[in-house]
């Protein structure tokens, strides 16, 4: 069954499990990513109550993590505030790209698949056109993957207060492993290659220098250098 284009005219609940299967890889991908917030919430000093509603709320897992460190040197909160605000722009760029599909929906409709807009869930249902684009199948795909997420991070949560040093333990390589997997079936011709390479060279090189922004920046770098590659091959 073709998990990436999924037909109107099947039912809600066959819709929303085809959704949940599709974000299955990227759900389980990600534990290990959950497990290390959780912990690194009871590392940092925060009540077990507050770290679970860093997930259930925030759901931002690169964005939770920078907190929690912010948390724990003892930064400030328009510190933290703006960091995370740096962190989480892309979100801006994933909402004008799913605009045309989401607008028409209903109110309930657009706060809740605006909430489980993640860098996942726009992997999974970002490139369906207006018409493939199904609201109960982006709905079992972003809720099955926060419930994955806060499950991970209670887990964490747990393990966290029962093992000591449990993030010390290699979990963050979960981020990236996360991210590799969203990015690497993506690639599928010179334009989104062109696209990854500049979003991954300007990153580091960004952050090495500590440019404020450094992750929106690249990511408009990396669309623009998409969009003109796409262009030369288009006029040859």
């Amino acid at each position: 069954m073709d998990h990436t284009l999924p037909l109107k005219e099947e039912s809600k609940a066959a819709l929303f499990w085809q959704g949940t299967l599709a974000m299955m890889p990227l759900s389980i991908a990600v534990l290990p990513w959950g497990l290390l917030a959780g912990s690194f919430a009871i590392d940092t000093g925060l009540h077990p109550l507050e770290g679970q509603a860093l997930s259930a709320i925030l759901f931002a897992g690169s964005a939770q993590l920078v907190a929690m460190g912010m948390i724990k040197s003892g930064a400030g909160l328009v510190t933290m505030l703006l960091t995370t605000f740096f962190i989480t722009s892309r979100h801006f760029l994933y909402s004008v790209s799913m605009r045309s599909k989401i607008a028409p929906l209903p109110l309930k409709w657009r706060l809740s698949l605006g909430f489980l807009l993640t860098d996942e869930l726009f992997a999974i249902v970002g490139h369906h056109s207006d018409k493939q684009f199904n609201r109960w199948y982006a709905l079992g795909a972003g809720l099955s993957f926060y419930l994955f997420w806060n499950i991970a991070t209670l887990t964490g949560i747990i393990a966290g207060s029962l093992i000591p040093e449990l993030n010390e333990m290699g979990l963050e390589f979960a981020v990236a492993a996360t991210f590799i997997a969203i990015v690497v079936p993506t690639i599928k011709n010179m334009a989104v290659l062109a696209s990854v390479v500049v979003a991954l060279v300007s990153s580091v090189a960004l952050t090495y220098y500590q440019v404020e922004g450094s992750l929106m920046i690249s990511s408009i770098l990396a669309m623009l250098t998409g969009y003109f590659v796409e262009q030369v091959q288009e006029k040859h």
